[in-house]
């Protein structure tokens, strides 16, 4: 079995749960705290990964991240490369293609908060950072494991949009939904069945381990 795509599908994975959870915790604080008007618009925009098809997201990623995009033409001035059929290139499209698995779930275990233990941190003089670091977060660790997960596990099994930004770079973008449908093409099932049962074992044990933690902490 050719362990490649394996790899790099890992890495492109725990890159964009890496990023995810830095960039999509404040996020998720700030759309559980807030009261602005523009929260419901944020939020939409948020899930909008949830009922897009994939190929409709990896379009617009294309065209945006390009050489000729808003963002792949400054890419191309600061580097010299394209941000299209690249990692990085799959990195960003994967966090906006998960994003919604890391958010959703940290946002929920932040709404459930009790009020009372941030206004006792804030009386105690604890900033809001502070107290987000103190008592927020350490309050959550549900919602961030659930985050981490699915976030690891929606970004393992993409095919649309690593697809549409990335193609099918054999070291560079060639993961391994992409070397499935490869084999499958090529009628080489044997290779495409170790492939799609790796990822069906690795998916149930990751999701069993996270209802096992999730009810040993419900029974605490």
């Amino acid at each position: 079995m050719d362990f490649g795509p394996l790899w790099l599908s890992a890495k492109l994975a725990i890159v964009t749960t890496v990023v995810l959870i830095l960039v999509g915790a404040p996020l998720a604080w700030w759309l559980s705290q807030t009261r602005s008007r523009w929260q419901p618009v944020v939020q939409a925009a948020v899930a909008m990964p949830i009922v897009l098809p994939p190929t409709v997201l990896g379009f617009y990623l294309l065209i945006l991240l390009g050489p000729n995009g808003a963002i792949g033409s400054w890419w191309v001035q600061l580097t010299g490369d394209t941000l299209t059929f690249s990692f990085t290139g799959l990195v960003i499209a994967s966090c906006i293609y998960s994003l919604p698995f890391a958010v959703q779930p940290m946002q929920n275990a932040f709404e459930a908060l009790p009020r009372k233990n941030l206004e006792a941190a804030w009386t105690l003089g604890a900033s809001k950072l502070d107290a987000f670091f103190s008592v927020a977060a350490p309050l959550s660790v549900r919602g961030f494991v659930s985050a981490i997960v699915l976030a690891f596990a929606h970004t393992l099994g993409e095919f649309g949009v690593v697809l549409m930004v990335g193609g099918n770079i054999p070291g560079e973008t060639r993961v391994v939904s992409i070397a499935i449908y490869d084999h499958v093409e090529s009628l080489d099932y044997s290779s495409a069945h170790q492939l799609s049962l790796a990822l069906i074992v690795f998916a149930f044990v990751t999701l069993f381990a996270m209802f096992v933690i999730n009810r040993r902490w419900q029974s605490q």
